[in-house]
């Protein structure tokens, strides 16, 4: 994939159709179209969208000059704000500017090293629970399963609630609003039309809503050092509150970015670890030597060197985050080529991740790879399953922290196994949620 294309006005890309130019096929195409755009045509691809250019960026290079050196020149962007916004309003993942640097500053605590130690007990006491209730020789819903525990485990780390009652009303909004979110109709008509798609995501907001009042007057009764009461507690520049809105919109960004990223990463790499025996056993190997059958606990983590890479290497093959997407608030040179003002910029971990340019045989599953010196020899950005510069995902450190702590504690006592021969169907929303349920075979270790 070499951009030795010489200087034109647009980069090279697919024609499209008339009026509605490749929005069709980039939605319809998935994962697949993005793929394909950057074999077909180098590191800077151009098409047309209905009132506007996209330009896809495949090289680690011109992704860096967008997420980190040049970022002030790049926001969310209108596409972002259409997608997301009727479910996590104006939160810390759609705001912009000041107010963006305001809702950082009030969340950031939360996220402190310090809170993150206090979390990880949370973490491995919810999974003990989740773990009780498997029994050997029995069929689970992997998927289902990881979303229900960190959706859990977030509620209490984060608000400080135990969400017994809200989880199916929770889950059932997240996963009416994210497919909706790649509907094409939703993604071209005008936010003015009426449409089913976007009825049911207006129904999903009022879902998390009624949830996350409830959520707020259990605060005001009793504040903690949780997100919520921290909230409650904050005034802006003038000394006021913040509204009930916007604290809402900032819990509710937190649910749904706090639990499922992490559950899509889980899913992905029990399902890599399923098909991939030798692997299993290594890190079962690395569990037995290091806990001995203890609980792990964040000062293991540090030995547990083996599992951190099987994590790595399962968010390379599978990013919980498929693609980012900004828009240029001025114009911009990268490359030979000038990005014009109001331009959305595609930036696909799922492309960059796949790419042999810096992966040797890139869609095998080989955590082995990760050593410190193949790391030291990536682009910066080759690999960046939680963005990069200022807009970096805020709970890293909890996702990876969380990640790590449930795949010890399940494949210390279990080995699973794929109920199906069928490979998984990603599905691009939001997040790269799988197509159809996972079903794993659940098989208690001697």
């Amino acid at each position: 994939m070499s951009n030795d294309t010489a200087t034109v006005e647009f980069p090279p890309g697919p024609t499209g159709l008339p009026v509605v130019g490749s929005m069709p096929a980039s939605v319809l195409g998935g994962l697949e179209f993005r793929e394909r755009m950057a074999d077909e045509y180098g590191d800077i691809v151009h098409w047309e969208r209905p009132g506007g250019h996209v330009y896809q960026l495949n090289h680690p290079d011109d992704i860096e000059h967008v997420l980190v050196q040049n970022n002030g020149n790049y926001r969310k962007g209108e596409q972002f704000q259409q997608v997301l916004g009727p479910f996590t309003g104006n939160g810390i993942l759609n705001s912009e500017g000041e107010e963006w640097r305001r809702n950082r500053h009030l969340v950031q605590p939360a996220f402190h090293p310090d809170r993150i130690e206090v979390y990880a007990g949370m973490m491995t006491d919810l999974t003990d629970d989740l773990l009780d209730g498997w029994a050997d020789g029995e069929t689970r819903p992997i998927h289902e399963e990881m979303m229900e525990l960190t959706l859990r485990i977030v509620s209490q780390a984060l608000f400080g609630v135990d969400i017994d009652r809200y989880v199916d009303e929770i889950e059932s909004a997240i996963n009416t609003f994210l497919p909706a979110t790649s509907s094409l109709s939703n993604l071209m008509l005008p936010e003015s039309v009426p449409l089913p798609s976007r009825w049911r995501m207006a129904r999903a907001r009022e879902t998390l809503d009624g949830v996350v009042d409830d959520i707020i007057r259990q605060k005001r009764a009793d504040p903690g050092e949780d997100v919520v009461s921290m909230l409650l507690k904050a005034r802006d520049d003038d000394g006021n509150p913040l509204s009930d809105e916007q604290i809402r919109d900032e819990a509710i960004t937190l649910i749904a970015a706090g639990h499922e990223t992490t559950a899509v990463s889980l899913t992905y790499t029990t399902y890599l670890l399923a098909q991939h025996p030798a692997i299993e056993r290594k890190l079962v190997d690395e569990l037995d030597a290091v806990l001995d059958g203890e609980r792990p606990t964040m000062g293991d983590l540090s030995d547990l060197t083996y599992t951190e890479k099987v994590v790595q290497e399962s968010m390379r093959l599978f990013p919980p985050v498929p693609g980012i997407v900004r828009e240029a608030t001025e114009a911009d040179e990268i490359g030979d080529y000038t990005i014009p003002a109001g331009a959305n910029i595609f930036l696909n971990q799922w492309v960059v991740h796949r790419d042999s340019r810096w992966y040797d045989d890139p869609l095998a599953f080989e955590p082995e790879r990760w050593t410190d010196e193949f790391q030291r020899s990536l682009p910066h950005l080759a690999y960046f399953p939680f963005s990069a510069g200022p807009r970096r995902c805020i709970g890293d450190r909890f996702a990876m922290l969380e990640a790590r702590l449930i795949l010890a504690m399940i494949y210390q006592d279990y080995h699973l196994e794929l109920a199906s021969d069928r490979n998984i169907e990603v599905i691009p929303t939001v997040t790269s949620r799988p197509k159809e349920e996972i079903l794993m075979g659940i098989h208690r270790r001697n």
